[in-house]
């Protein structure tokens, strides 16, 4: 089964950097997505960035110009290096791997706390 583990995360003052990393394992195929989301209390869960394994990438328009999203096919692994963080970064994130043709799989990790301060 396919499986994620995620590292990274913590706090951070405003303005600061942080970088998140997940890595994959399992029968992922050879077309996926990899991507962080994020959740913070009371509110839904939704998209940070996302990157396919041909390198092309969607940013939410709140972290356009501050996130980078990358990958390493070769090790299964995304990282998503976050600069210049905000209070309102402030959230749970999920890493996420999913086929995204019909019927495909879609896993999720366990989270990781992302905390920035002013």
């Amino acid at each position: 089964q396919v499986q994620l583990v995620e590292s990274g995360g913590g706090a951070v003052q405003a303005g600061g950097s942080l970088s998140l990393s997940c890595a994959a394992s399992g029968p992922i195929g050879s077309f996926n997505v990899m991507g962080w989301y994020r959740q913070a209390p009371g509110k839904q869960r939704t998209l940070v960035a996302d990157i396919n394994t041909s390198g092309n990438t969607n940013y939410a328009d709140s972290v356009k110009g501050r996130v980078t999203i990358s990958r390493a096919n070769a090790k299964n692994t995304v990282v998503l290096q976050m600069n210049s963080l905000k209070p309102e970064d402030t959230a749970v994130y999920y890493c996420n791997i999913k086929d995204p043709r019909p019927f495909g799989f879609s896993v999720w990790g366990q989270g990781t706390q992302v905390t920035v301060s002013s």
